[in-house]
């Protein structure tokens, strides 16, 4: 049997992605800055941020305009290395 395959992207689109990390003060603006190298454009509208029950965690989402497969790794590369994120969906 073979794997499916995952359904194939068309370049540019919206893309939402959710950013997760330990809670700090400035999380949520580490993030902006390192989509928006990325991804630049971003408006406030497209930025929603949600802190865990207990305060540990807090989750940035955000709406881009993914212009490849490319700049999506190397975005998530990039917050992957900071150290500062757990996750990223």
């Amino acid at each position: 049997m073979t794997q499916p395959k995952a359904p194939k992207i068309e370049f540019p689109c919206d893309y939402v992605i959710k950013v997760i990390g330990d809670s700090a003060p400035d999380f949520t603006e580490f993030v902006v800055e390192v989509v928006e190298q990325h991804a630049p454009g971003i408006e406030e509208t497209d930025i929603s941020v949600t802190g865990s029950s207990k305060g540990r965690f807090s989750s940035v989402q955000l709406k881009i305009v993914a212009t490849g497969e490319e700049q999506l790794k190397a975005l998530f590369d990039e917050l992957k290395a900071s150290g500062r994120v757990h996750m990223v969906l």
